[in-house]
This record gives C-alpha cells, sequence and structure tokens, in this order.
C-alpha cells in the first residue's frame, strides 16, 4: 500500500478589534478606524456607535439670515430679528449681505447694518451711529464746559477793572483765555463753544455727551471736523437744543439760515467680536476715500462710539497694519481680541491705559471664507487653514486634521458643545459634510452631508441654522428626525504573513435596540462592487445575558478586503474578531 506523504497542518490565528477610533480618510489606517463613516458618533467610545436623533424646530422661516444665543434663542429672519420665536421691533435689516450678529452685554450688535437691540429691554433698539442735519438759526456763545454761557466779557490787552465774580477777560496781549474767581485771573486752558438751534429735543435724542462726531457747516471754520461733544441738552419745551465743543467764541454769534450737519459715524467692518467690554474689528479696501488696512475698537463700553478720543484709557482706538491680504476672521481668543490673515495671526494686547499693541505671528491662520470655523474649545481655539483644520493655543499652530486625509475643504463653519468642535465644510465638488472632532480623545468623525451656516448654544442644546432651517444637534426640543442610516467601512484589510493564507470568518459582537436591523458587504481585493455577506434585525438571533450577540461572516479566500457595516436604529458594537488561517508550506 503506498504511503501519502505527511502534511502539516495550517495554524488559526484570532485578532481582535475592540477599540473603534472613529474616521481616518487616509490609505493606510489602523484597525478600529474607519475610511468612511456616516452617522456615527464618538461618544461611547471606544464602542462603535450610531449618533443620536436632531430635533428640528417646528417653525417655517422665509429666508433665516442668524442665529445667536443670549438668555434665549435669537434669530434673524427675512430682516427682522425674533426673540425665542416672537418678533421684536427690530426690522429692516438687509438681507442681501451675510448678518453677523455680535454679543455685548445685554446687548445684540447686527453688522452690516450698525443696529443693535437691549434684550432686556426689547423697546431699546435703533442705530448706532447717528446723523442729523438742521437748517435754521444757529447761535454761537463762548461757555463752560457744561454749556453755561459766559455772560460777562471783555476783550482787551489790559485787566478789567473792577471785574466781577466770574468775569471773563480774553488777553489780546498774551492770547489767553482768563476767569475772575476768588479776587485773581485764572487761566481757561480750554474754551468751549455752544451751538444753539431751534429744534425741539432733536439733538438730545440723537447724541450724548462725549460723543465722538463729524461736523459740518458751522460757520466758523475751525468747529468743523472730528470733534467731541462735552454737552448735550434741550428739550421740547423750550424748544431750543444745543451741543458744546471746544472752540473759542469771543462774542455771540447768530446764522439766521445756517445749515449745520453732525453725524456719529461706525467704520465698515469685515468681522467684528467683543472682548473686555469693547467691540473689536477690521476692514481691508476701499472706504470711498482712500485704501484701509486696520483693526478699529469702540469706546470702553458703548459701541455707538469709534472716534472718541478724549486722550484717557477709556478712548476708541484704530490702527493700520502693514500685513498683506484681506482679513479673513476675528474671535477674542481667552480675553484677547484676534484677528487673522490667511498667513498671518495679529493679537492685540489690550492695555488698562489705552496704548493697545498688535502682535504679528506669520503662521497658518483662517482660511478666506471660513471665518465661522473660528472657535474655542477647552480654551484651546481650533480654526480652519487653508491646509486644514488647526488648534491655537497663543504661539504657533498645530494641525488636529491629519484623519481627514488629502480632501480640501472650503467654507467652514464650527459650533462647540462640550469638547465636541462640529464643522462642517464644502469640497472641491461643492458637496457638503459635517464633521465632529472630540477635542478630549483627539478622534473625527464624518456624520452626514449637513450644510450648517450658524451655530448657537442655548443650555444644553447646540442649535444649527441649515437652509433655512434649526436644528438642535442634541435632540432635546423640536420634533426628533428619522433614525438615521448609518454606514461605516474599513480601510485595506492586509494580512502581514509571507505564506497563503485566508480569512475564514469575521465574529462581530454587538447590542441592538428593537427593530434595528444592520447589513454586511464585503470588497473583495479593491475590485470596486460591495458583495452582500449577510444582514442582522434585533430579535432574530438569541443573545446571551449580557445583551449581545455574536454574528459570523464568512468572507471567500482573496489577498486583501475592506468591510462595510449598514443599518438603520441603535446599534453597539463591543468587537469585531478576525479568525485567519494559514495554509501549509507546501
Amino acid at each position: 500500500m503506498p504511503k501519502l506523504p505527511i502534511l502539516s497542518g495550517g495554524s488559526t490565528t484570532r485578532e481582535m478589534i475592540d477599540v473603534f477610533a472613529g474616521y481616518n480618510h487616509n490609505l493606510k489606517i489602523r484597525d478600529g478606524e474607519f475610511y468612511f463613516t456616516k452617522d456615527l458618533t464618538n461618544q461611547y467610545y471606544p464602542l462603535f456607535a450610531n449618533r443620536g436623533r436632531r430635533g428640528v424646530l417646528d417653525r417655517s422661516f422665509t429666508n433665516l439670515q442668524a442665529i445667536i444665543a443670549k438668555d434665549a434663542l435669537y434669530w434673524v429672519d427675512d430682516g427682522t430679528l425674533y426673540a425665542n420665536g416672537y418678533a421684536t421691533g427690530l426690522t429692516g435689516l438687509q438681507t442681501e449681505r451675510e448678518t453677523q450678529l455680535v454679543s455685548m452685554g445685554a446687548y445684540i450688535c447686527i453688522f452690516p447694518d450698525k443696529k443693535y437691540i437691549n434684550t432686556q429691554d426689547l423697546t431699546d433698539f435703533g442705530s448706532m451711529g447717528a446723523e442729523w442735519s438742521y437748517t435754521g438759526p444757529v447761535t454761537y456763545s463762548m461757555c463752560h464746559a457744561d454749556g453755561e454761557i459766559y455772560t460777562n466779557v471783555t476783550k482787551s490787552g489790559s485787566e478789567p477793572q473792577n471785574p466781577a465774580n466770574g468775569a471773563v477777560w480774553i488777553d489780546t496781549t498774551s492770547g489767553t483765555v482768563k476767569e475772575y474767581s476768588e479776587e485773581i485771573w485764572v487761566v481757561i486752558e480750554t474754551v468751549y463753544t455752544r451751538l444753539d438751534f431751534t429744534t425741539m429735543g432733536q439733538v438730545p435724542g440723537l447724541f450724548k455727551e462725549y460723543d465722538g462726531v463729524e461736523l459740518a457747516g458751522a460757520h466758523f471754520e475751525d468747529l468743523n471736523g472730528s470733534k467731541i461733544l462735552y454737552a448735550v441738552g434741550g428739550n421740547e419745551e423750550d424748544q431750543q437744543d444745543y451741543i458744546v465743543l471746544v472752540g473759542i467764541q469771543e462774542e455771540p454769534y447768530t446764522e439766521e439760515e445756517g445749515a449745520v450737519t453732525i453725524s456719529r459715524k461706525v467704520p465698515d467692518m469685515d468681522f467684528v467680536c467683543e472682548a473686555q467690554n469693547r467691540l473689536w474689528g477690521c476692514f481691508y479696501g476701499n472706504d470711498g476715500t482712500q485704501n484701509l488696512n486696520e483693526i478699529y475698537c469702540c469706546a470702553l463700553g458703548d459701541f455707538r462710539n469709534w472716534s472718541q478720543y478724549l486722550g484717557i484709557s477709556t478712548d476708541s482706538w484704530r490702527a493700520s497694519r502693514g500685513s498683506d491680504g484681506p482679513w479673513t476672521g476675528c474671535i477674542n481668543y481667552l480675553g484677547t481680541p484676534t484677528f487673522f490673515k490667511e498667513n498671518v495671526i495679529h493679537p492685540v494686547s489690550v492695555s488698562s491705559v489705552g496704548a493697545h499693541q498688535i502682535g504679528d505671528i506669520p503662521a497658518r491662520g483662517v482660511q478666506q471664507g471660513s471665518h465661522k470655523s473660528l472657535a474655542v474649545v477647552n480654551e484651546t481655539l481650533y480654526y480652519k487653514s487653508r491646509t486644514g483644520v488647526v488648534a491655537y493655543q497663543g504661539g504657533m499652530p498645530a494641525a488636529v486634521s491629519d484623519a481627514l486625509g488629502d480632501e480640501k475643504y472650503y467654507k467652514a463653519v464650527a459650533g462647540v458643545f462640550g469638547q465636541l468642535y462640529y464643522i462642517s465644510m464644502q469640497d472641491a465638488y461643492d458637496a457638503w459634510h459635517f464633521f465632529c472632532f472630540d477635542a478630549g480623545k483627539g478622534l473625527w468623525m464624518h456624520e452626514d452631508e449637513l450644510h450648517a451656516e450658524n451655530f448657537a448654544q442655548v443650555g444644553d442644546e447646540l442649535y444649527v441654522q441649515s437652509e433655512n432651517r434649526i436644528l438642535a444637534i442634541n435632540g432635546t426640543v423640536g420634533t426628533l428626525e428619522a433614525p438615521p442610516h448609518w454606514i461605516a467601512e474599513t480601510g485595506i484589510m492586509h494580512y502581514d504573513y509571507p505564506d497563503k493564507k485566508y480569512l475564514s470568518r469575521y465574529n462581530i459582537r454587538l447590542q441592538m435596540a428593537k427593530g434595528t436591523r444592520m447589513k454586511m458587504f464585503i470588497e473583495y481585493d479593491s475590485k470596486g462592487p460591495w458583495i452582500f455577506a449577510g444582514d442582522i434585525e434585533a430579535g432574530d438571533i438569541m443573545t446571551d445575558n449580557t445583551g449581545t450577540a455574536n454574528i459570523p461572516v464568512r468572507p471567500r479566500r482573496c489577498d486583501h478586503l475592506r468591510l462595510r457595516l449598514e443599518g438603520r436604529g441603535d446599534v453597539r458594537i463591543l468587537s469585531i474578531t478576525r479568525v485567519l488561517s494559514k495554509g501549509s508550506d507546501m
């Protein structure tokens, strides 16, 4: 009887994946990472899990422009500001350009309209700037800073005899103005002029003390130009309004047909943020008279005044920059107003005495069009640069988006909830992608194709404005959407053995909610089609006393493969085990 050769038996190995590390869109990725994901979450890390259902606010919108969080959710719809769903009196806001809502204390400031509203008193709203033109009699009188007119004025080269207390002497010899007080002549360091108009309370209705204004049309030329209003007064009963400016008017003068214009201007700004009780903004371009590349801030606590220069620490402020290119965004980062261009970061060191300084950091700034990607998570600033999402802590930014692969993204918009950084971006083919980065775990997840336009967090809910809807990411309000159809695709699974080998099966250990259905597909040897490999619905099989089940998936022999899982409903995968068999040497 012939003898048969003795063959050595093949060995079997088991490789378990029990840590699922989210999205990684690179060619070679680790076990437990996924090349493509849809509607999954890292919330239950290290488990594989689908994301929760979002809520949709039960309200229709005509033209939803912006949202912001205060004590409640505020939004602008078709030019009207709404407070928690109720229309305010602030209407007529522009609808052509992007609306920016900036919070400052109890106020919401709206740009580019340059309007405001007090959220504690919704009847208090209006324009930050003001312009008033007047034609009629204008009286010019020398006065005190508070507007009290000097009535006993002498102009001479010699000292007046027997002056009364409060008398004023214009000394033509020395060119000084002096006031008689307690038997001595005291030089008046600053002389003021009062302008009176017959306007019945219009002026104090628009302007206030210490407003920085532009004045034009005054009879005396030295009163025109950039001025500070040292006093504003008048009322409807007296019919007489007045303003007080620095200047000297030796004798009272009335111009019967005067034409005076007073304007308090707010500069045009590309981006605006609030920091240390001021609004800060930037502008790049031509303002109609000159090319500008500037940073501004309003007076301390006063968003109406951007040209208030009294020589004190609370003044408005502006400065030009020499860096190239347009501004791409700004944010209050840990109390520091920080401005960005694509290749430069400009943090502003705010001085308690008003001597603010601008820094220049040549580094990856915010990508143009991605100004809404700026958001702070756990004291770290994240934003979209041209090369990817970066983290910034005041030094040099560091890349955090290697897991997104080589895809190019644009027009990023981000929001924050806890340690989660949500970002919506458009790819080179104009398709939108909604990602979640868990800053605590350092893990990414591609959720879906949601096009986010703005975010706002109120309490324990993160709202997102998307294509004329407002969604609640955590699903605590609104009508819950249908259970999402989730998908996970692994990277290419190679076998690190030199011998003949094959994958005998996958064992998937999971928990599923009732009604959940999951399908499994396999792509063999990078050939393209996904081959159906089985499915399961909760309740089809017996589970052990932990409520889990083991699902065997048996692939055919191949050099390498990719695994795709998809389903609808709640699932938690605890582990995926590969059972690998090697053939003999012969």
